[in-house]
């Protein structure tokens, strides 16, 4: 059977497991050569393609809702599911998401693309069918990794689905990692017993017991996927119970035998102190074994939720993958297929920030570095190698981590929170109540800040200005450059004094600029200056570049305009409001969301300045929707905030008289 020959789940049916395997060989060479050409998440995606098949063969999507969490592991599943030929245009304009999409497929229930949430969906669509005399879904299948179950909100899930025995088969699918090595004690090798060379990547020689536990193990999790067994288990504790005189004190020792085997054998069973059933560990490459526990659990659903615990490999049948010892290619440029892609490195804002923060840890030993899951993508292996005591990463745990944070502050250090801009949202009411409303000492960066592209509107980072410069007390910095971040994360801390900093930088390549033209401290830089006060330009962060080619085209032409680099977002700099309350005309540019957004405030500065001329003011920013995605570049210039559009607004501004 070919991979073009799959063009619905039912055709998997049909397949031997001889033709499986082939078809799951197939499917890995399909995935990489299509992040190769596209760029994507290719790990997590190469490490689920038994485990998808699996599903698609037991369960009838979409009669059975089956639900990816964060959707890094959904490729298979949109091959099997009839897309395969959208993966030409993977992540680009009009093409293929990399992640579920509801307007894509009826396969696709849920468009999730961060972590931690799959199971408060599977919660709600439990009871949404319990409640409906003809439910739409049989049953409810839940995959979610042992990276996002490190987030908080999946315990609140799971509590709510073993308190109310919700009919959910949970798919645990555990490879050891989020982006980097997963932070958590459920998952970890030492608890597992099962897992494949756990132990040996340890340099630990297995002992005897071990080995009979292990098969102890083994042998448990197949009894307990045996319903055979599960029918006389559950008669003989109704006949132990229902004894004379000792049958509540025999049905009692029975359990506490059971409980006992289960956390000697299988530690991992914290689940069932939830209400959980827990079956596993299962080899998640084995496709008869994945297929049975799945048939199993979907015969037991009826006793309440149950989660399969599966191991995987992520980056498996790819070399470059597995070798990887940061983040198994868990995402991955465009690349030759041949020879993988070149070892991820930062660069841009991102180096700055990586550079700039040892540097400053090095001089001050406050310094404390906290992230959530991405150590490699925010710049900071460079500060773990360095100061591993320094460095925490709770893992996809934002909440946590800025409250932990605040914890730090209060104590007398000087945390750094390094997060990307879209993930700060999850952690919003920490951030204001937990640090701003105890004015605590915690500064924030936030990476990917402002239109990132390729990953859709979940990850464009263009809330962050408009709700951070509404947080009394907090300080909003946006370098223009590499240089600028340096100087801004060193003035941060000292800012930190009296209350949390927030600065926040692109994705991708930086402007770099001289010594000279660096700003300090909470003053904007003016960049150009006009000789007559027509039209001036405020300008923040990336969208100086775009605005400085603007005015320096028109210049050529004789158009003559003011030009500041903005910097200080909140608090902004009294003078060059002072300065553009003089002129006729005032442009305010950010790349975040126009309404409530920065400008808007500068606009309000200017409009009510002690002398201002009430200039007609002018607000360009991002619109208050979804933007798919689509190269940055291609976005900014679809809305007209690239330097192109920008000289041709400021052209038809200049020619503006003044009132």
């Amino acid at each position: 059977m070919a991979l073009s020959d799959i063009r619905q789940p039912s055709d998997l049916a049909k397949l031997s497991y001889e033709q499986l395997a082939e078809l799951s060989g197939e499917i890995r060479d399909f995935i990489v050569d299509s992040v190769a050409k596209n760029s994507g998440h290719l790990g997590s995606n190469l490490g689920a393609v038994e485990l998808t098949l699996a599903l698609h063969r037991v369960f009838e999507s979409p009669r059975d809702a089956i639900l990816w969490d964060t959707g890094h592991q959904s490729y298979v599943h949109k091959i099997v599911t009839g897309r395969r030929g959208g993966f030409a245009n993977l992540r680009q304009a009009g093409g293929i998401s990399g992640y579920p999409s509801r307007e894509e497929s009826v396969h696709d229930f849920i468009e999730n693309s961060h972590a931690s949430t799959v199971l408060s969906y599977a919660y709600g669509l439990a009871v949404a069918r319990d409640q409906n005399p003809n439910p739409d879904h049989r049953h409810i299948v839940a995959v979610i990794g042992d990276g996002s179950l490190t987030g908080g909100m999946a315990y609140e899930a799971l509590n709510n689905l073993g308190h109310s025995k919700r009919r959910v088969i949970i798919v645990l699918n555990d490879n050891g990692r989020s982006y980097a090595l997963t932070i958590s004690n459920v998952t970890s090798p030492k608890n597992l017993n099962t897992a494949p060379s756990a132990l040996d990547e340890t340099g630990e020689i297995p002992r005897p017991q071990d080995k009979i536990t292990k098969m102890l193990s083994r042998a448990l999790t197949d009894i307990r996927l045996n319903p055979v067994y599960v029918r006389r288990q559950r008669k003989l504790e109704k006949f132990l119970y229902d004894l004379p005189v000792v049958g509540p004190q025999a049905g009692r020792s029975i359990e506490a035998f059971k409980a006992g085997i289960r956390e000697y054998l299988q530690p991992t069973a914290f689940f069932e102190a939830l209400g959980v059933r827990y079956i596993g560990p299962i080899d998640g490459h084995d496709q008869e074994a994945l297929e049975y526990a799945l048939k199993s659990a979907s015969q037991r659903v009826e006793e309440g939720p149950l989660v399969i615990h599966v191991i995987t490999q992520k980056g498996r049948g790819y070399p470059p993958a597995e070798d990887d010892d940061e983040k198994n290619l868990h995402d991955a440029p465009v690349f030759d297929p041949v020879t993988g892609p070149p070892k991820s490195v930062p660069t841009g804002y991102t180096q700055a920030f990586a550079d700039s923060i040892i540097k400053i840890a090095e001089q001050d030993s406050r310094i404390i570095a906290i992230t959530a899951a991405m150590p490699g993508p925010t710049g900071l292996l460079p500060f773990q190698a360095r100061f591993p005591e320094r460095f925490i990463d709770v893992g996809i745990a934002e909440q946590h981590a800025v409250t932990a944070a605040a914890g730090m502050a209060m104590g007398g250090l000087r945390p750094v929170v390094a997060l990307y801009s879209t993930f700060l949202n999850r952690a919003w009411d920490q951030l204001v109540y937990d640090v701003a409303l105890h004015r605590l000492p915690v500064v924030f960066c936030l990476d990917r800040a402002g239109i990132t592209g390729d990953d859709g509107p979940s990850h464009n980072g263009i809330f962050d200005m408009a709700l951070l410069s509404k947080v009394p007390g907090m300080r909003l910095l946006a370098p223009s450059s590499a240089q600028d971040l340096a100087q801004m994360l060193e003035d941060a801390i000292a800012l930190a004094d009296t209350g949390p900093v927030a600065i926040r930088y692109p994705k991708g390549l930086a402007r770099s600029v001289g010594e000279r033209e660096v700003g300090s401290g909470l003053q904007a830089r003016k960049l150009r200056n006009s000789s007559v006060p027509n039209v001036c330009v405020l300008a923040i962060g990336k969208m100086v570049a775009a605005a400085e080619s603007a005015v320096d085209a028109l210049a050529s032409r004789g158009i003559e305009i003011t030009l500041y680099d903005v910097r200080s977002c909140v608090p902004a700099d009294e003078l060059m409001i002072a300065d553009a309350a003089r002129h006729c005309v005032v442009l305010t540019i950010e790349d975040g969301i126009r309404d409530g957004g920065v400008g808007m405030m500068l606009a309000d500065l200017v409009t009510n300045a002690p002398g201002s001329v009430h200039p007609r003011v002018e607000v360009l920013g991002l619109p208050t929707k979804f933007i798919p995605q689509a190269k940055p570049a291609a976005i900014l210039k679809q809305l007209g905030l690239d330097a192109e559009s920008l000289a041709t607004t400021l052209a038809e501004l200049a020619t503006v008289k003044p009132k």
